[in-house]
Formats: structure tokens, sequence, C-alpha cells
């Protein structure tokens, strides 16, 4: 007869995210996972696989949590133009905010870290901008038909800047400890859709 589970996957889950938000993967061991998820290595190993695989999990599960409501956001109905700006300014406010900059995004924690190197991570970053990527070039299609951005400006590549922004808006107020760096840029960014 199988065992019952003695704890929950998706808590467990949710600490291996964390852990490995905070710390990295190089840096989080297996000894730290099975402190951290209060579950012997054999568990882990029988729900989650090795240590790569939990490590895409808990990207996942990241993704699904943070993705969505940018979706929703971004997809309402009314004028596009101030979802995307409110957007890209909490992606600021977010890396310039002392308590949340020291983890910065686990997406692009995963680009800087693992991507140049592991092909999974690699295609789990790609598929994550290319979501942030689509859906931000929706809006601005959007914006452009409902006459808030102006005719002359490509909404793809437009779309591309931000995200490159985002993403870059994440690194910089990971490493800086001047908030100003941050919203500076992204203000300056947002003009461009003037």
């Amino acid at each position: 007869m199988a065992r019952t589970k003695e704890f929950d996957p998706d808590a467990a889950l949710q600490a291996a995210q964390e852990l490995f938000w905070q710390r990295g993967y190089e840096a989080t061991s297996m000894s730290d996972l099975v402190d951290r998820l209060g579950i012997g290595r054999a568990s882990i190993y029988a729900t989650f696989g090795n240590k790569h695989e939990l490590y895409l999990k808990a990207l996942e599960r990241y993704d699904r949590a943070g993705l969505p409501p940018m979706v929703r956001e971004l997809s309402q109905p009314g004028p596009a133009l101030p979802a995307v700006r409110s957007v890209v300014r909490r992606y600021a406010t977010e890396a310039a905010d002392e308590q949340l900059r020291a983890n910065g995004c686990l997406v692009t924690n995963t680009a800087s870290e693992l991507a140049p190197h592991d092909a999974a991570a690699a295609r789990h970053v790609e598929r994550n901008w290319d979501q942030l990527e689509a859906v931000l070039h929706s809006a601005l299609i959007r914006a452009q038909a409902q006459g808030e951005l102006p005719a002359d400006r490509d909404p793809l590549t437009l779309a591309r800047m931000l995200l490159v922004l985002m993403q870059g808006l994440r690194v910089v107020g990971k490493a800086s400890a001047d908030p100003a760096r941050v919203r500076d840029a992204a203000e300056q960014a947002l003009a461009l859709l003037d």
C-alpha cells in the first residue's frame, strides 16, 4: 500500500521557491532544502525530482503567481496607457524598495545565474519574457487604436524596450542603494510613450 504524503507539496514548493529566491540556485544545497522544507531528502526526490527539477517547478510556481495579475491589469477595457505606466512604475518601486530589492526577481535572477549555461532555465526565462512582451505589445496596440499612443510609434519595439527596461530595473535595483536611479530610468522610458 502506498504511503500518504505527510506534508503539503504546495507549501513545500513555496518554501523551496522562497529559498531559491533568497539564495539563488548554486548557493542552495540539498541540505538547505531539507532544513527549510522540513521533509526528508527522499521525499523531496520522490515528489519533486532532483534539485534542478525542484528549481524549475519553483520557477513555474513563481510565474503562476506573478504573470496572471499583470495580464489582467494590462488587459482591462478602457485606456491602456495608464495600466502600462502603472506596471512599469510598480517594477521601479519594487526594485527600489529596501526589503523587496534584496531578492530581486526570480526570473531575472535565473536569467543571470542559470540561463547562460542551462537550456531548461533559458527556455523558461524566454517563455516568461515572451508572455510579458506579448501582453505589453497587446496593451500598446490597444493604446494606439484608442488614440493614446501616437500613430508613428511601433508598439512591438516599445513593448520590447519596456521588457528590457523592467528586467534591467530588477537587476540595477538589486545592486544599487540609490532608489532614484531606477525611478528616473522608468520615468524617462515612460516619456517615450507620450
